[in-house]
């Protein structure tokens, strides 16, 4: 979230904070060794999913039916499967076929493997094993068929595809199953590679051409503030594509000057970033229940069946969980891939708004069906896409900013803070490579060699 005429405060806080900084370095003559090193964090500590925030909590209770206790346990338990799940990722290489948790508190984590061989390796992590037909690439070369397709043709009558990781397929949701059958024919596959799941919804884009609060775009139509976020120098933040293109002017929810949008992909993508003037500062905020504030602490991807909160302008505050990620979506304008599926009910004027997994950025909202009232489905755009895409720093809650550089800093795959990394992403520090476990931006405070939850060294 960005906030309004906290410039003058938030540099006298930061002022202070150096000088009680710096006042607490010992001298040189008074230096004694340096202290052993403590453990290392767990994946809930890094993750902040040990500390998370009551409107976290008192929405998961509310949404999904939880007592204050499994709630809590949940996020542990989905923060640390990541990890667990990442490791597997690893050790698996090309058999791997996806992973996801079940349960109220998310306590089971299922890993899929093409190799009945490594059942031993997943269940040695705590994890359950099951044997399929079909690695994770394999299911995603199928989808790409079907988004190939999805360009050349009109998909009014299919306008959902994804796979579904724990089905272990690739699923079109159709009107009818003729017209699945009609697009998967177009795609060159046949029954065999493709479930059909028959709906008539039609997901919408959410982008609101009525007056209400957020932010507005030319004065014409409302989308949702998504994650605060810097480039250089420049503040601003993230949102969905469809809610406005290059150069559209944005006003605040008080109509007042606010900025422009700077880069815009809509469809194919649904991502943006809007620039804002002097009188708005990036915070790492996210507007929770009532005045509420939750704080983004990273943008590490949680696993299919995590819990997930979202905020908008229309309706608030409401939460749910990942049915898939890597969806297809033909929305009346155009095809969006690479999206995710959840749960979790928007409005129209709530596009662009934020999707978090506890503590860490998931997405922002780009479209969905139903209402919050009867319930229904909604997309996110991930936001690791979003940041790497248009070269933009993620603000979080860490506010540390310098790291003592390690003696490889010129090597080329050198791990860097700021870059967005891929699960498999093998990098260099220290002059020890690591090996990414969970997809997320880099920042100072979790470089690989003290970040095992992110990071295995090979």
């Amino acid at each position: 979230m960005v906030g309004r005429h906290l410039t003058g405060h938030r540099r006298a806080a930061l002022t202070a904070l150096g000088a009680l900084v710096l006042t607490a370095v010992p001298s040189a003559a008074s230096a004694g060794p340096p202290p052993a090193p403590g453990p290392l964090p767990t994946a809930a500590q890094t993750l902040g999913a040990d500390r998370p925030s009551a409107q976290v909590l008192r929405a998961l209770e509310r949404d999904l039916g939880l007592t204050a206790e499994q709630a809590t346990a949940r996020l542990v338990n989905e923060a640390e499967a990541g990890t667990r799940a990442g490791r597997l990722r690893t050790t698996l290489g090309t058999h791997f076929a996806g992973a996801w948790v079940s349960g109220t508190t998310s306590a089971r984590l299922t890993v899929a493997t093409t190799d009945a061989s490594h059942v031993a390796a997943i269940r040695a992590q705590g994890a359950e094993a099951t044997v399929v037909k079909r690695t994770l690439a394999d299911l995603r070369t199928v989808k790409e068929r079907l988004d190939a397709a999805g360009r050349r043709v009109d998909t009014p009558d299919t306008p959902v595809w994804y796979v579904d990781v724990p089905a272990n397929r690739v699923v079109v949701q159709a009107t009818s199953e003729r017209a699945a059958t009609a697009f998967v024919r177009a795609a060159g596959l046949t029954a065999r590679d493709v479930g059909v799941r028959v709906s008539e919804n039609r997901p919408r884009v959410l982008a609101d051409l009525v007056g209400g609060e957020a932010y507005y775009i030319d004065d014409k139509a409302r989308c949702s503030i998504g994650f605060s976020v810097t480039k250089t120098q420049e503040q601003g933040f993230v949102s969905a594509g469809h809610c406005g293109k290059p150069g559209a002017k944005t006003a605040g929810a008080d109509k007042s000057a606010q900025g422009e949008f700077k880069a815009s992909t809509f469809p194919s993508k649904d991502m943006s970033w809007v620039g804002v003037n002097d009188t708005w500062t990036a915070t790492p905020d996210v507007k929770g229940e009532g005045d509420t504030k939750v704080q983004v602490a990273g943008s590490v991807q949680a696993l299919v069946g995590a819990a997930v909160c979202r905020s908008g302008s229309t309706t608030g505050w409401h939460c749910g969980t990942i049915e898939q990620h890597d969806a297809s979506v033909s929305y009346a304008e155009g095809t969006v891939d690479g999206l995710t599926q959840t749960t979790v009910c928007a409005e129209p004027g709530d596009s662009g708004g934020p999707f978090v997994a506890g503590a860490q950025a998931q997405g922002i909202t780009s479209g969905g069906s139903g209402d919050c009232t009867n319930g229904g489905t909604t997309f996110f755009q991930p936001v690791n896409p979003v940041l790497e895409e248009f070269g933009l720093t993620l603000k979080t809650q860490d506010t540390r900013s310098t790291l003592p550089a390690p003696a490889d800093e010129g090597v080329a795959d050198g791990w860097r803070t700021g870059r967005v990394y891929q699960a498999g992403t093998t990098v260099v520090y220290g002059g020890v490579r690591y090996t990414c476990l969970q997809n997320h931006q880099a920042q100072v405070a979790w470089s690989p060699e003290g970040t095992p939850a992110l990071w295995q060294r090979v």
